[in-house]
């Protein structure tokens, strides 16, 4: 039951977030006095409508997105006739599109077409539904971090305790038994413990995984005081690090490669055990928000920057053995399920253990969705939204190079020559999303 519950909370989440990316795009339309036909959540047959004075409103049969119709988006054809002959299959195409958008226009309503707005209207317009995306992902993302909390790390803990040092040549397994012929590793010996919380070293307050490795790595020889927290009673330790190789660091924590791709090493401080972050739910303030947006607007357009290359993956793990990657992309079918597991505990709480963070995690996956929506439909492609605004900011450029040169204006920009361009992307997202679909069934991403 609660595994139903939380697919059907991630399905109201959808249909909410892409009804109001659309009512982004319907509302600044109506205000510039465009006339909009249409406004759709889905696409196919349409299950539901219902008119409002000019513009009818309904739900279609497939819930992969929603569109709003607005007349006149594409100019007519400049210096000819559009019955005129076209000269390729393409420009059928487009001749084809033009004239069922010039059929759309009634008597009166020739002011009132898309591609008669000023160029930052049309900007407005079709920014208007990412922004929408962006919004929701602002309040949603800003008010558990404000009222809730989010995961910040307070310190160190020992996750597991090597017991011998061994060269890097040996052959015996990590898990062998330790033999006269092996170094006992400083940890061990020390008396250190899996699940130990590092308080201090050398009377230094550890507040992160981080912190403890910068003070162990240049240590090698010298004895450390260690403090920690075994089962809510300090223990004090005292511990020599040993010179080892050890991955080289950048100022990130992040291993350093060498010109040809192995990672760099250097003689450091070594103990024998591995840190992990003891991470803790703090309120944030309200300044906090915006960065936190932006981190995760960056990570969301470096996954669809690599999109082509984890498809390539997901299509491995569909069709062979791989491991779906848990950072790559997913279906709304992956999202549904990931959205059940949790609500049915098998993924656990994730940034808390109080009775609502369940929920708090399933706003967090909403505000996700909604932040992928809004990068997604930044592609400068046509038909997302980014390809139309790319026009209209072309638009722009070219009238305003021809008022400041003296020029006579250059007309609209013929967005509909970009549709060739349409039709491919739109048959790439469908192949893309029969993919996904396809792979969260057959091969889903297994995060716990």
């Amino acid at each position: 039951m609660m595994f139903l519950l939380g697919v059907l909370f991630m399905a109201v989440g959808i249909a909410v977030s892409i009804a109001l990316h659309e009512v982004g795009h319907l509302a600044p339309a109506k205000a510039f006095g465009v006339k909009v036909t249409k406004y759709m959540i889905g696409f196919g047959p349409t299950l539901w409508s219902r008119r409002k004075g000019e513009t009818e409103y309904g739900v279609k049969a497939i819930p992969l997105g929603g569109f709003v119709s607005m007349v006149g988006m594409y100019p007519p054809k400049p210096g000819e006739s559009i019955s005129e002959a076209p000269t390729s299959r393409w420009s059928a195409l487009i001749d084809d599109a033009r004239a069922q958008g010039q059929a759309e226009i009634e008597p009166g309503d020739e002011d009132r077409v898309f591609y008669r707005l000023a160029w930052w209207k049309k900007l407005i317009v079709m920014a208007g539904g990412p922004t929408v995306n962006l919004i929701i992902a602002t309040l949603l993302l800003g008010g558990i971090v404000t009222l809730y909390g989010s995961p910040t790390e307070v310190g160190a803990k020992v996750g597991s305790v090597v017991e011998c040092v061994r060269p890097a040549t040996s052959t015996a397994a990590s898990t062998a038994p330790c033999t006269a012929s092996d170094t006992p590793a400083p940890g061990a010996v020390g008396g250190l413990e899996p699940g130990d919380v590092v308080r201090s070293v050398n009377g230094t307050p550890i507040h992160s995984a981080r912190e403890l490795s910068s003070i162990i790595r240049p240590s090698a020889g010298k004895a450390l005081t260690f403090v920690v927290d075994r089962g809510g009673r300090d223990q004090t330790l005292t511990i020599t690090p040993i010179a080892s190789q050890l991955p080289q660091l950048d100022s990130t924590g992040a291993a350093v490669k060498d010109a040809a791709g192995k990672v760099a090493t250097v003689t450091a401080g070594y103990v024998g055990i591995t840190n992990v972050p003891v991470t803790e739910l703090q309120r944030q303030p309200v300044s906090a928000v915006p960065g936190i947006v932006w981190q995760g607007v960056s990570q969301t357009a470096g996954v669809v920057l690599q999109l082509p290359q984890k498809l390539v993956g997901v299509a491995q793990a569909a069709f062979g053995s791989g491991e779906r990657d848990v950072n790559g992309p997913i279906s709304v079918i992956g999202v549904g399920r990931v959205a059940g597991e949790i609500s049915d505990g098998q993924l656990g709480a994730g940034i808390g253990s109080s009775p609502g963070s369940t929920l708090i995690v399933l706003l967090s996956l909403v505000a996700s969705l909604n932040l992928a929506l809004f990068v997604f439909n930044l592609v400068p492609l046509m038909p997302l939204d980014g390809g139309q605004m790319v026009g209209a900011v072309w638009e722009g450029i070219k009238k305003g190079f021809a008022r400041m040169t003296g020029r006579p204006d250059p007309g609209y920009v013929d967005v509909a020559k970009a549709l060739p361009v349409a039709y491919a992307v739109s048959v790439a997202l469908i192949v893309m999303s029969a993919l996904l679909m396809y792979a969260d069934i057959v091969r889903p991403v297994k995060l716990g």
